[in-house]
């Protein structure tokens, strides 16, 4: 099974982690599984930005992005050439390393 590797992230994943999911599985469906919760407003529908990483190693062994996820993508904060929205990066069998980063677009999580 592929290893992802988390980089630390002070609100989600502080002393950063480690974890195997089967090929196949998406990079959030991996995180959220292993008690990592990342943002996902869209409930995983490609239709928001709330779960944008930056594969910073292994991102050649992930699904090439589509159109929809490469315009979403174009909404996000921090945007990368090695962004990814969480929820459409699909596993292969090699590990990768991601940066979940700082801020978000979600506004409903904002503390007003």
């Amino acid at each position: 099974m592929p290893v992802i590797k988390i980089l630390p992230h002070s609100e989600y994943c502080p002393e950063g982690a480690e974890i195997e999911a089967p090929a196949g599985t998406s990079i959030c469906e991996a995180l959220l599984d292993h008690d990592i919760e990342i943002e996902h407003a869209c409930e995983m529908s490609c239709a928001c930005t709330t779960c944008h990483v930056i594969v910073r190693e292994g991102y050649e062994s992930l699904n090439e992005p589509d159109e929809n996820e490469e315009d979403m993508l174009d909404r996000a904060w921090g945007l990368e050439p090695q962004s990814r929205l969480s929820c459409q990066a699909i596993l292969a069998q090699k590990d990768v390393t991601i940066e979940i980063p700082k801020y978000s677009i979600n506004h409903a999580k904002e503390k007003h």
